[in-house]
């Protein structure tokens, strides 16, 4: 491994949870389930939110990777590894279902079953049941999944580096990058994702870890893609080979979706175990999408800039916060009758307010820095 800081990555990171933060606060307003709605959904909200629903998660998941073996190769061996992983995931998702979101499963209850209780009664007599309420699994740790997930996916990768001799690692790795290279980084990821669609036909998503086999095949392509994009970097010569043409196939695909939406706004999800055109063609989207991401990355944002690091820093805990600002204003707009013209600012100022007041007064506290997704100051 030869390659300095990449920059790019770290721009691409950033842009990829502020756009989830922003299609959260689009769930408050679309017709699907969420934990609080406006008394109005619209349909046309579901064409926006479409354009980044493939691969915003994915994307998520391969920029981890890539972090991941960065800082693997940073500190030299799969103990010290773990331990940093354990300590900067585990830790936050510990606070996370104690302190933050539980009062997103409140509100589900309250604005959508009729729960009647206070949330100071939810929080001692409820939360902790370790059963369901309402078929809501209590406690919960609601977005943070995907640091439970990420978590599961460093383990494998322990697991991999301790049974695998380096050796054999690195002819391993040879052969991976030289499939992946060429056409192979858009065609063969794809390909795989394809392959998990028609081998678990229909599948949901539950996030509840044991129960989500399709899901975790789904997100360790593009994990296991971003580690090789660290540990082999003349992958980013493929990338640079196609993005172009992934990106022009990433927006022909979204028109595609976009035109089936707005055709049929109300259709529901098709009978399990039946694989329809459309998931396909968002597959095609989702994966064109990122390599397009990753070039564009790769071409134009390889550089640094004096607000990179405190940016990059708060990632996590604006990840770690956003949903819970999201649901605790969405419900008090909910309360004041307010229209979606006015509540998707309100919701945009409230979050960005919120997710940088946890950050900044949680960045000065010591002990409260680990408990934030934050490193130990020396």
């Amino acid at each position: 491994m030869t390659m300095t800081r990449h920059y790019g990555m770290d721009w691409l990171r950033i842009g990829a949870f502020a756009l989830l933060i922003l299609y959260h606060i689009g769930m408050y307003f679309v017709p699907w389930g969420w934990h609080v709605k406006t008394p109005r959904p619209m349909d046309w909200v579901q064409i926006p939110m479409m354009a980044t629903n493939s691969w915003r998660l994915p994307l998520l998941f391969l920029v981890s990777g890539y972090a991941s073996a960065a800082l693997f190769a940073k500190l030299g061996g799969p103990g010290a590894f773990l331990r940093s992983r354990a300590a900067r995931l585990l830790i936050p998702l510990a606070f996370g279902m104690i302190v933050v979101i539980p009062v997103q499963p409140w509100i589900e209850l309250v604005t959508q079953y009729g729960y009647a209780a206070s949330f100071a009664h939810f929080w001692a007599h409820d939360y902790f049941r370790f059963g369901t309420l309402e078929g809501i699994v209590l406690p919960t740790w609601q977005h943070l999944w995907f640091v439970v997930y990420l978590f599961v996916y460093t383990l494998l990768a322990v697991l991999l580096l301790l049974l695998v001799p380096e050796a054999a690692r690195a002819r391993i790795t040879d052969v991976a990058a030289r499939l992946l290279g060429g056409w192979g980084i858009l065609v063969l990821p794809l390909a795989a994702w394809m392959a998990i669609l028609f081998a678990f036909p229909g599948y949901r998503e539950t996030h509840a870890l044991f129960d989500d086999g399709p899901n975790h095949l789904h997100y360790l392509v593009p994990f296991f893609t971003g580690w090789l994009l660290r540990v082999r970097p003349v992958l980013f010569l493929a990338v640079a080979r196609c993005w172009r043409t992934a990106a022009g196939l990433a927006v022909v695909a979204y028109a595609t979706v976009a035109w089936a939406i707005w055709a049929s706004p109300g259709e529901g999800p098709p009978p399990v175990g039946v694989v329809t055109w459309f998931m396909a063609v968002r597959l095609v989207q989702g994966w064109a999408a990122i390599v397009a991401l990753v070039g564009i990355a790769d071409c134009f944002w390889n550089r640094d800039h004096a607000r990179r690091p405190m940016l990059a820093e708060a990632v996590f805990p604006f990840y770690i916060i956003h949903q819970t600002v999201i649901v605790l204003v969405g419900y008090w707009l909910l309360l004041g009758g307010v229209g979606p013209a006015a509540s998707f600012p309100i919701l945009v100022a409230a979050t960005v307010a919120g997710c940088w007041a946890f950050y900044l007064g949680g960045r000065r506290i010591g002990w409260l820095r680990p408990l934030i997704g934050l490193q130990r100051r020396a």
